[in-house]
């Protein structure tokens, strides 16, 4: 049985030593060291091509091998040796040295959304027996997030600011539920356009890759899975308000400025543009001056188009405009209405 704690991420280390106990010479020794899990078998060591030609009575065969531990659980290093002995025989000894690997952190997140931005909190805690320094914690972001890790300002001068850029001490982090919080600000990128494109699935942020060392400068190494965000449904076709006027004046025309956006990546369109009537009885106060829709022609792949919607109002104070919907004449589809806007209608 292996006594030292074995922690996944690490670099499982072992000094193996074969002795000749006997009073005779053995020769044409192969030896072949593995570790065994659960889910697999993988090799280490095998001298089967280049046999040691020969230890001698009392003598020995030293050798290490190495593994990066990747699996919790119960590991089996098996080391075997087929040699022959003083009288020519072939005989075979194995052994077998049994430990447990254990996860040396636990990382626990948190996604908040303020604003169209992403923040994520990444709490690690220390589950060794020895302090970790922290070389490394570096948040991967996938390909539809840029991410900036965030840190406190501190009072420091302009040179140990350039130097902790350059040396970039490790963060310590004590052993037995030691704890440290890092703070990553996300953002989706655009792909061609002004805007963000919110592609489906693109609720899949990113992994984690952590590297550390121990007290005594041994590497570990651990890579999270993908954390998820908040769940983001396609939204094909997107329509905002550019410019509205702040005083309109009783019954007369104005102009109401909107871009029309495509966030596919092939061309929408051409549309229709209207003001969709409420489900109440009550009048509506601003209408479309003229023809009562608007022809827009398609719009290209991850392009936008700027135009204006010609309205008129028929009462005095704050007044909404309600129900601007848009129509795609192609698919046959009709999206979300625009959110309520409103203007101040004065006399003049």
């Amino acid at each position: 049985m292996i006594n030292r704690a074995i922690y996944l991420g690490e670099t499982f280390c072992s000094y193996i030593s074969i002795n000749n106990s006997s009073t005779l010479e053995v020769r044409d020794v192969v030896i072949k060291a593995e570790i065994q899990t659960d889910k697999q078998r993988i090799l280490l060591l095998d001298t089967s091509k280049s046999p040691v030609e020969s230890i001698r009575a009392g003598g020995r065969y030293d050798f290490i091998v190495e593994h990066d531990v990747k699996e919790l659980g119960a590991h089996t290093l098996v080391c075997t040796a087929l040699y022959s002995d003083g009288e020519g025989e072939r005989k075979y000894l194995p052994q077998f040295f049994k430990f447990i690997v254990s996860n040396p952190l636990s990382v626990r997140t948190k996604v908040r959304v303020v604003k169209e931005i992403t923040f994520l909190e990444a709490c690690i805690e220390n589950h060794t027996k020895s302090n970790l320094y922290m070389d490394q914690v570096e948040f991967e972001p996938s390909q539809n997030w840029s991410a900036t890790m965030l840190k406190a300002d501190g009072p420091h001068s302009d040179y140990n600011a350039q130097s902790r850029e350059i040396f970039k001490p490790p963060v310590l982090i004590r052993s037995g539920g030691g704890i440290h919080n890092y703070l990553y600000q996300l953002k989706m990128l655009s792909h061609g356009s002004s805007s963000p494109v919110k592609v489906q699935g693109s609720n899949v942020l990113g992994k984690l890759q952590i590297t550390w060392r121990t007290n005594l400068g041994e590497p570990g190494r651990l890579q999270t899975q993908q954390i998820l965000g908040t769940t983001i449904t396609s939204k094909e076709i997107e329509l905002n308000v550019v410019e509205v006027p702040s005083v309109v004046g009783i019954d007369k025309p104005f102009l109401l400025k909107l871009k029309l956006t495509n966030q596919t990546d092939k061309e929408q369109g051409p549309f229709e543009i209207w003001l969709s009537q409420n489900d109440s009885d009550e009048e509506k106060v601003v209408m479309i001056n003229g023809l009562r829709i608007m022809a827009l022609a398609p719009v290209e792949a991850f392009g936008s188009t700027d135009f204006h919607l010609n309205l008129i109002a028929t009462k005095l104070g704050v007044q909404r405009i309600t129900g601007i919907t848009v129509f795609d004449k192609l698919e046959k589809i009709t999206y979300d209405s625009l959110p309520d806007l409103e203007i101040f209608v004065d006399q003049d």
